[in-house]
């Protein structure tokens, strides 16, 4: 285990250092909030490398639950070393994180969809002189979790997953599941497909890959709340990888991380000679050839949900922190500036794979450490 431990971190550190490999995971949850108050040894021995600044007081953030094990990596490392700063993050959803960023609510959200026209406009309301703008922060795969009972292996593609949560395939024997799982000894039994209640970047994601990739089966146009009818629905990331693990017969979509506990996890059949399995180092083969589409300071990605190359895995997602570029709180100002800075640092991206994420790509980063370092 402690071999793995150091395997992943290395891998972490060394992804800092790949040109254009990038990823991650999805929002919306009902699991409480994050704050500083406690520390593990860990965390105090490495809290000296943390530039505090002049942080202190509480900083209020909610939004993507996807980066919530993250944010709770970094708050671990960060508060061991500014002990003057309290960080509370509440995992209420990407869309909820945004609403309340937008009426001045949070010093920044989490979002796993960057802003929309309309919530660029709504911030400037509170950014004075200003705008809300998209940092890419974290990265990951979004896992399509399954309960099958005798089934250890699962393979799907695109066109069989959007019949499955269109309610069009409502049986895990279904010729079309069998075809592409011809070893494994499926039951008459019916699927319980689960989506997200609340208003979730992962849904916005998956939906996006489902659109993409099989574009004759899915005929809903993505977005952060589920348009499909059918299915049963849970609040937030946790919230459905819990009831794709009691519940007989149940799929769902989630963060990776959350796929614990002996949750299986769907392998994605691509144009790939082999089903693609759900890992950081698949996730980032797939989206190292995400672009930045925003303008200005906003560093909005565009991701490639249907890759060709082999142990790409199509299903993806990035987490943004959105902060106003100017007209920030004076009041928060500082420890905004220095928790940001701290999560884009070397230090903050390489915890990201024992938390089961992924660090952006070295070009990416060093972008959103220079906007925070000019954030007013």
């Amino acid at each position: 285990m402690k071999l793995q431990r150091m395997n992943r971190r290395a891998l972490a550190l060394g992804a800092l250092a790949v040109s254009g490999a990038l990823a991650l995971t999805a929002c919306g949850s009902d699991d409480t909030g994050t704050n500083g108050g406690g520390t593990d040894a860990s965390a105090t021995a490495q809290a000296g490398t943390v530039d505090c600044g002049d942080a202190k007081g509480q900083l209020q953030a909610s939004g993507s639950s996807a980066q919530k094990n993250a944010i709770d990596a970094w708050v671990r490392q960060y508060t061991a070393a500014c002990k003057d700063v309290q960080i509370n993050y509440n995992p209420t959803g990407s869309g909820a994180g945004i609403t309340a960023f937008t009426q001045g609510q949070t010093a920044f959200a989490g979002s796993d969809s960057a802003l929309k026209p309309e919530e660029v406009e709504a911030s400037k309301k509170i950014c004075a002189d200003g705008q809300g703008i998209d940092l890419p922060m974290v990265g990951g795969p979004i896992a399509v979790g399954f309960n099958v009972p005798g089934v250890d292996t699962l393979a799907l593609d695109a066109p069989t997953l959007a019949k499955i949560f269109d309610n069009k395939i409502t049986k895990w024997d279904d010729p079309a599941i069998a075809k592409l799982n011809a070893d494994a000894d499926l039951p008459d039994l019916k699927i319980q497909a689960f989506h997200r209640s609340d208003e979730s970047g992962t849904t916005d994601n998956f939906t996006k890959y489902l659109k993409a990739a099989a574009p004759k089966d899915w005929k809903y146009e993505p977005a952060k709340s589920w348009a499909a009818e059918g299915g049963q629905s849970a609040q937030g990331s946790s919230g459905v990888a819990q009831q794709v693990k009691q519940t007989s017969g149940a799929i769902s979509y989630f963060e990776l991380s959350y796929a614990a506990d002996g949750i299986k996890t769907v392998d994605i059949k691509t144009e790939a000679a082999e089903p693609v399995k759900a890992t950081i180092e698949n996730a980032t083969a797939a989206i190292g050839a995400a672009k930045v589409v925003g303008t200005g300071k906003d560093l909005a990605l565009k991701l490639d949900y249907t890759p060709t190359a082999e142990n790409a895995y199509p299903i993806v997602l990035v987490t943004y922190e959105i902060v106003c570029d100017t007209g920030n709180k004076a009041e928060t100002l500082p420890a905004t500036k220095s928790f940001l800075g701290y999560m884009a640092s070397e230090q903050g991206q390489g915890q990201l794979a024992d938390a089961g994420y992924a660090p952006m790509p070295t070009e990416i980063i060093t972008k959103v450490r220079e906007t925070v370092a000019g954030l007013s």
